[in-house]
């Protein structure tokens, strides 16, 4: 394919890279031969889609489209287009989601001064009408923006997507991706960990499952081919520690997962909230998205229905005490571990810190203390 003039590049749609008569066109698949489809050379390479040619994949590690719109969209009950307009609609009452539309949008908005800077991979498949269409490997975020985009425009005409075609594809890709695109959330990072495991064991998933997060579930107990994890190890750059950790968060249900991951919350109260009852579950992720609720709180919080505990005044612990106490047990913890594990934990703390917008603060407070500590030990 020739690359484009200046003048086709002065286009009106932004999302159209190339002229509209150099469409995509794959030929319609006669039912006998659905079982065995073929492609023709001709298709390949980078070419021009509307979003209604192509289909998300189901089971990408990173879940953007909430489960029961998902849900609907996957089974054909609504297009892409009324699947982004119900999206915008739920989103009206739920911070991180609209949060999340906001991010999809500014992303579509940019295409107006830049265009579409990198194409979506994927590759064609027969569907169940006799027809091809593209299955999405990597650019869903971009995939959604354009849909977003067309469903708040109300515009007549489809917005158009370059695509590239390729033969194999990957969960690696998928993986590396999505890491590149945004930092990872909890739930993200444990589900693209188990999608790199599947992968490796050569589990495919079963596109009958109603719930997605059943198949990423199977990591869990399927068995790891040799030296899987120092393969996976090198991609997401953590520990295998941490990984089995994060791949532990698939033990929630189906709910708390997707509100864990709408609302961004950090494993360390996710793993603190999976270590108590089952019946607290839920409450304890409520609080922790309405209250922003630390590890150390979820810890310390009282068992649901439990009488909170009146202290007086006098009998409250100060502000220098509880400080104190927390520094003492922090450094006893690490301290007790091999030199390893006391950087896989500074290493995760520091991650949750910057997560959680705190690291500026911590870092002032611990170079002041440590600066005190400094002038005291040289003094005696």
């Amino acid at each position: 394919m020739s690359k484009p003039t200046r003048e086709q590049r002065q286009r009106h749609d932004p999302f159209n890279d190339f002229e509209v008569e150099k469409q995509v066109q794959p030929p319609p698949v006669q039912e006998s031969d659905a079982q065995a489809v073929r492609l023709p050379e001709a298709v390949s390479g980078i070419e021009l889609l509307p979003p209604s040619r192509m289909i998300p994949d189901r089971f990408q590690p990173r879940p953007l489209l909430p489960l029961d719109i998902a849900t609907r969209f996957f089974h054909g009950e609504i297009d892409c287009y009324e699947a982004a307009q119900a999206w915008m609609e739920q989103a009206k009452g739920e911070a991180g989601m609209q949060q999340q539309i906001d991010q999809l949008l500014s992303m579509a908005d940019t295409f107006d001064e830049h265009g579409q800077i990198k194409a979506i991979t994927g590759s064609f498949v027969p569907n169940s009408s006799g027809t091809y269409i593209f299955q999405i490997e990597t650019g869903e975020r971009r995939f959604w923006a354009a849909c977003l985009k067309h469903a708040r425009t109300r515009a007549k005409q489809e917005p158009n997507l370059r695509v590239e075609v390729i033969d194999r594809p990957s969960r690696y890709r998928q993986v590396i991706e999505n890491r590149h695109a945004e930092p990872p959330t909890a739930v993200a990072q444990a589900r693209e960990i188990a999608a790199l495991l599947l992968e490796e064991a050569g589990v495919s998933p079963d596109s009958g499952l109603a719930d997605p997060y059943d198949y990423f579930r199977q990591a869990l107990e399927t068995r790891r081919p040799h030296k899987t994890w120092p393969r996976i190890e090198e991609l997401m750059q953590l520990s295998r520690q941490r990984m089995v950790q994060l791949l532990n968060l698939l033990n929630f249900p189906t709910p708390i997962l997707e509100t864990a991951n709408l609302n961004k919350l950090p494993e360390r109260v996710l793993r603190e909230i999976l270590n108590r009852p089952e019946s607290e579950w839920e409450p304890l992720v409520q609080s922790a998205v309405r209250d922003g609720l630390t590890a150390e709180e979820v810890a310390a919080a009282e068992p649901t229905g439990a009488k909170q505990k009146s202290r007086s005044r006098k009998n409250r612990m100060l502000p220098a005490q509880s400080a104190i106490r927390g520094l003492r047990t922090f450094a006893r913890a690490v301290s007790k571990v091999d030199k390893k594990t006391q950087g896989d934990l500074l290493d995760e703390l520091a991650d949750e810190m910057m997560v959680q917008g705190e690291a500026h603060t911590v870092l002032q407070l611990l170079e002041e203390l440590g600066r005190l500590l400094r002038a005291r030990v040289d003094r005696f």
